[in-house]
């Protein structure tokens, strides 16, 4: 009697172990293809590829810029934000380029290379905005990004579509994947070595 509950108990840890198993695989294939259809396009269509080192030739101030921001009523409000403005050096050559952040800097406003959080407190908002233009202005030189084929003029501070982050977008699903795996093949180890014990006490 005792062999029988033994026996159930473990073959439902058994079907439990195979369900988080196949759960796993099956969440990390949606992730994977949900990240083929929306990182790997981005990150296809980034043409900034070519990393080399930039050298502020100007900074400047426009004018204030509009922007919306949700309250704690979940209602929009508007506000402003500082439009930093630099201007750099490529390779130490005498060719001025515009500064983005990242490639989506350039979408959401062309003329501004730094966008900040959208805020109520404006005067927090040009509080960051400033000391992005001090580190600028500390800095002899930096990394940054540029199109080899010329097709756009402008550089870019960093990747938002990089190799590095696409292969980070791929790392979780793909341990996921490896650990459902993993489960299941411990499952039919186990399974393969109670066959082989009963054969044998028989």
């Amino acid at each position: 009697m005792m062999e029988k509950k033994l026996f159930k108990a473990h073959k439902r840890g058994e079907t439990r172990a195979l369900c988080l198993g196949y759960g796993l695989i099956v969440c990390s294939i949606m992730m994977h293809i949900l990240l083929v259809f929306t990182a790997v396009p981005l990150h296809m269509k980034s043409v900034w590829s070519e990393k080399s080192l930039c050298t502020v030739s100007r900074i400047t101030f426009k004018d204030n810029f509009p922007c919306t921001y949700t309250s704690n009523s979940e209602s929009e409000r508007k506000s402003l934000y500082p439009c930093l403005v630099v201007q750099v050096h490529l390779n130490n050559s005498q060719s001025v380029f515009m500064l983005y952040e990242t490639e989506e800097t350039q979408e959401i406003n062309e003329e501004c290379t730094y966008i900040p959080k959208c805020g109520k407190n404006y005067t927090e908002t040009k509080k960051d905005v400033d000391d992005i233009e001090k580190n600028f202005k500390e800095a002899d030189s930096f990394g940054c990004y540029y199109d080899p084929k010329g097709r756009m003029e402008s550089i870019i501070l960093r990747r938002k579509f990089g190799t590095g982050d696409l292969v980070s977008c791929f790392l979780w699903p793909t341990l996921m994947f490896t650990l459902g795996l993993f489960i299941i093949l411990l499952v039919k180890i186990s399974q393969f070595f109670s066959r082989i014990s009963v054969v044998s006490k028989t």
